[in-house]
């Protein structure tokens, strides 16, 4: 049997990290054992790439990872036989998407996003500090929203997203308009990347994540990993590898279930 590379690809706010506090702690027995055997975590969030970059600094980890829900994989230099960094992006322009969500305010539709509210705002209605705040209305390609009309209306509302090319989809907290593109996009192009470093190899994908903008994601991975919490009860997904789902919630449950994949295939 070939040797095998697994590669872990996690969601964050309510899988990684606790739904209120942000906290990893829970998760450390295993994201330590990950680093020893030398297993790339990569993480893939509708968190902007300064947001990530900071975690990424209190994680110790140097791996790839993927921003705002696929709109770029970005390979730090060092990694997948790269001397220096390089960014892949799969989303259109941010300008594109505000403009948009412009015409639709404009016909009557009630919601407010990031680039409506100062950071101090943003602080307010994510619970992070001001500085993360400031760092999560760097964007490239999505805006994040709160929306603020009826079920009715935000399905005429989504469905005038996707007549100008855009979606809207549902996080942890808010929803997220951006381009046709999600977060399985990046980690199909990050495996392929991966495959061709260990040609001799056989990849074995994780992925764990607690909403319904992370099915995709978890469709596309060996084993899928549904990290209970508050949205979990409404991603249901099909046509994955095998699906699990933990007893524990947030950075808790992320313990569990990467533990016992551990234990089963290595």
């Amino acid at each position: 049997m070939s040797e095998r590379q697994l590669l872990v690809f996690t969601d964050l706010d309510g899988t990684l990290l606790d739904h209120n506090s942000y906290s990893f702690q829970a998760a450390l027995p295993a994201l330590r054992r990950l680093k020893e055997m030398a297993i790339p975590v990569i993480l893939n969030s509708s968190k902007t790439r300064p947001e990530m970059e900071a975690l990424k600094q209190q994680l110790d980890n140097h791996t790839p990872f993927i921003v705002e829900n696929g709109a770029a994989a970005i390979i730090p230099a060092g990694n997948l036989g790269r001397d220096s960094g390089l960014v892949v992006s799969f989303s259109a322009p941010l300008d594109e998407v505000l403009d948009a969500l412009q015409e639709l305010r404009q016909a009557g539709f009630q919601f407010r996003s990031f680039a409506d509210m100062e950071a101090a705002e943003v602080a307010k209605v994510t619970g992070l500090p001001n500085m993360a705040a400031a760092r999560a209305k760097q964007r490239i390609g999505t805006e994040p929203l709160l929306w603020l009309g009826s079920d009715v209306e935000l399905e005429q509302f989504t469905r005038q997203l996707n007549q100008r090319g855009l979606q809207l989809i549902k996080g942890g907290r808010f929803y997220h308009a951006m381009g046709q593109y999600d977060k399985a996009d990046a980690m199909q192009y990050l495996v392929k990347r991966y495959q061709s470093c260990y040609p001799d190899r056989e990849i074995i994908t994780i992925a764990l994540g607690d909403s319904p903008n992370d099915a995709r994601m978890l469709e596309c991975a060996d084993y899928a990993v549904i990290i209970k919490g508050v949205n979990s009860d409404k991603l249901n997904i099909t046509g994955a590898g095998e699906v699990l789902r933990s007893e524990g919630e947030g950075p808790a449950g992320w313990d569990e279930c990467i533990q016992s994949l551990l234990n089963r295939l290595l």
